[in-house]
Formats: C-alpha cells, structure tokens, sequence
C-alpha cells in the first residue's frame, strides 16, 4: 500500500486562500516541500475548491489555464505532483467531491492503492482540510499561512468538534514534522 499527502492549494502551497487562481503564486519553500514528501515515500496530490467556478465568477477556460501552469511550474525540474483535482462545485450541489467530502480521497486511494491511515491532509482551513481528514481517516495538519491563523481563532467555531494532529507554521515545516 502506498501512502499519500493530500494539500490544499491556496493558502497551503501559495497564494491567498479564497483569492482567485489566476493570482496565485507558489510560496518560496512549497517545492521544496513537495520534493520532501516524495524523498519520504508521499504521492503528492493536490484537492482544491474552485466554487467559483459554477458560481459564474471564474470561467472554466481560466481555471483549466491557470490549473496547467501550476502544474507545470511545480513539475517543472521534477515530478512532484501526482494528482491535481479540483471541485467546481458549490456546496448546495450536494456532489462527493467537495472538500470536507471524501469523493476524491476515495478516488485516490482506490486508483493508486493507498492506505489512508498512513496518510495526511494539510490545508489552512480547519473546516475543509481538518474535516476533510477525520471525515477521510488521515491524519490533518493545519498550517498557519493563507487562512490558517484565522481559521484557528475567529473561525474555530467552523470545525469545533475537529481537532488537528498536528499545526505547523508553512506546509514545509509540516512535511519535515512527518
């Protein structure tokens, strides 16, 4: 059985958390950490909301643009992403795929054969990527960049019967605590 990481994108790996994606931008340690996680034996696969997608606000053109140049800036030198998925939905949709749902956990750990309780969710937002984990049976760490800070204070209430296994300052602090 293989195990895997499952990141959040904006606010975890760049950029800010409910910006838009044609902003985004890597943060200066996400490559290292990406490339850290597979030295550990991690497939590295990334799970993002993109709501604004059916809310008409982000064009499915732009978002397939901006999803292939991340892509290929942070497999530019190597392979470090295995997976890149995305949700466009909005929650009233009611699809399996929409973080904290498990649809693409699922998914993932079926195509590629891995064992979810080796395995982890990192994200800056306690009620989507720490849910995300107990709802999933990985492990969570919430870290404090994007919207991790004020998803431990004044958005606590959001996940307050979650608790994350661990927080970490940026995503590469969380990979080397694995």
């Amino acid at each position: 059985m293989k195990k895997a990481i499952f990141y959040d994108l904006q606010g975890t790996l760049g950029g800010e958390a409910t910006a838009s994606i044609d902003s985004f931008a890597p943060y200066p340690f996400a490559k290292e950490a990406l490339a850290l996680a597979k030295n550990k034996g991690y497939l590295n696969i990334i799970i993002t909301n993109q709501s604004k997608i059916s809310k008409g606000i982000l064009p499915l053109d732009v978002y397939l643009r901006e999803h292939d140049r991340i892509l290929n800036e942070f497999n530019s030198d190597e392979l470090l992403i295995d997976e890149f998925l995305f949700c466009p939905h909005q929650s009233s949709d009611n699809c399996n795929c929409k973080k904290p749902k498990t649809g693409f956990i699922d998914q993932c750990a079926e195509k590629y054969s891995i064992d979810v309780s080796q395995s982890y969710v990192i994200g800056d937002m306690g009620k989507n990527e720490i849910v995300l984990a107990h709802n999933a049976g990985c492990k969570g760490i919430l870290v404090l960049t994007g919207g991790g800070k004020d998803s431990l204070g004044k958005f606590r209430s959001t996940w307050a019967d979650y608790e994350a296994d661990m927080i970490a300052e940026n995503v590469l602090e969380a990979i080397k605590s694995i």
